[in-house]
């Protein structure tokens, strides 16, 4: 993941990769994510949107657009609409657990969806939309009650599950980064990448603290963050299957 440092963050935006995992086992989870931790007392709390495949959740390796938030970090939390937490809108284009197609094809084609997560200044809820179609359009909102104060901390996160001294699945492409993956067909990224202001506007990160964090740098992989002319603030992650640990 790349990350803020603890300050007064209202949300983010992405343009995310989407790839399949088909070889992925019933047992691992692989996925990407927007992320806001939020301080509550003397823990943070966490709420999450973006897209994931997990066998064990939904009995087969199709791609699906994703919720998930988590009380203090400790506790389990709830994907997608299992328990109160994420409301979905009438009407969404995407309802959490909805299959995503198609897929980005390695070397032949760049599929993304372009997500938000941020606060909204009126009803201090935290809305998701989805902004890469005609119009954006509201995909629905995490009670402000999940996310009560600051400092926070705002993630874009490519993540992988799977049990102890299993074996990893892919993440992302399934390929590490390449530097010069000028097409975005061979490895995962987050591109055109934007924060939002308490007044709900969107900004350039340019000049906000990051930091990287790649907790398995033998398994996969992440770019520095950079700032490129045509796809903005952005950085590629990924690697392949076969990690243990």
């Amino acid at each position: 993941m790349w990350h803020t440092k603890p300050g007064k963050f209202y949300g983010l935006r992405a343009e995310m990769s989407i790839w399949d995992s088909s070889n992925q086992e019933n047992s691992q989870e692989s996925g990407a994510s927007l992320q806001i931790y939020c301080q509550d007392g003397g823990n943070y709390n966490l709420i999450q949107a973006g897209f994931h495949i997990s066998p064990s959740l939904y009995h087969n390796k199709d791609i699906r657009f994703f919720t998930y938030w988590t009380k203090d970090l400790k506790s389990r939390g709830c994907y997608n609409l299992q328990c109160p937490g994420f409301v979905s809108a009438s009407g969404a284009n995407l309802v959490p657990g909805q299959a995503i197609v198609p897929p980005s094809i390695y070397g032949k084609q760049d599929y993304y969806v372009r997500l938000s997560l941020n606060q909204d200044p009126n009803s201090e809820d935290w809305v998701v939309y989805r902004h890469d179609l005609e119009k954006p359009s509201l995909l629905g909102h995490f009670p402000k009650e999940l996310c009560p104060g600051t400092p926070r901390i705002q993630a874009l996160t490519g993540f992988v599950n799977y049990l102890k001294n299993a074996h990893g699945p892919p993440m992302g492409s399934g390929h590490f980064p390449d530097h010069y993956d000028h097409d975005n067909k061979k490895s995962a990224y987050f591109k055109h990448i934007r924060y939002y202001n308490p007044n709900g506007h969107s900004y350039s990160p340019f000049g906000v603290p990051m930091v990287k964090l790649v907790d398995r740098l033998d398994c996969y992989r992440a770019n520095d963050l950079v700032l490129d002319y045509k796809r903005g603030y952005m950085f590629n992650y990924g690697g392949p299957s076969g990690c243990v640990g």
